[in-house]
């Protein structure tokens, strides 16, 4: 049934944009052509956020935050194991990822240090890449209070997620 969705999507917003009056060809090549400029003026941020990232992991420095945090976030719920994954996810989806596929081949993917690491990858957001994606379109430059509260939601997600997972 799901492999219809999309083709019956399609269908329905072009006998709407027919019924509207609207050339669904044009209007869609249109949005294209605004897209380009829109995704190169995008990029030098995206690219800052890989680079910085990269240097984090290769640094050490997420080694020395993960030691350091690791016993707060054990008061929090948190196992040690999932530091990692918890410092991480804000700033990488594939990075995140990679420890996400690291503990399901250390603990099994039915344990429960890799049901809540799995509810933890699912209910957080890189929050950099999304921030860098939508405020370099926004041209906004008041980051810090958004960037925070994600961060503070994101970081509260995890916690909740280990401690549902324990109950469950």
């Amino acid at each position: 049934m799901s492999i219809y969705l999309i083709p019956v999507l399609f269908f329905l917003i072009f006998v709407y944009s027919l019924f509207k009056k609207v050339k669904p060809y044009e209007t869609f090549t249109l949005g294209a052509k605004e897209a380009v400029p829109f995704a190169v003026s995008i990029f030098p941020y995206l690219v800052s956020i890989f680079v910085l990232t990269e240097l984090f992991e290769a640094s050490g420095l997420s080694a020395i935050i993960e030691r350091i945090v690791s016993p707060f976030f054990s008061l929090l719920g948190i196992p040690k194991e999932l530091t990692k994954l918890v410092l991480i996810k804000p700033f990488s989806g594939s990075g995140s990822l990679a420890v996400l596929s690291d503990i399901y081949q250390k603990f099994g993917v039915d344990s429960y240090l890799a049901r809540s690491a799995s509810v933890i990858y699912g209910s957080s957001e890189t929050v950099f890449y999304v921030a860098s994606v939508y405020f370099a379109g926004a041209k906004t430059k008041k980051l810090t209070a958004p960037i925070i509260i994600s961060l503070v939601a994101s970081f509260f997600s995890c916690v909740f997620a280990c401690f549902i997972c324990r109950i469950i």
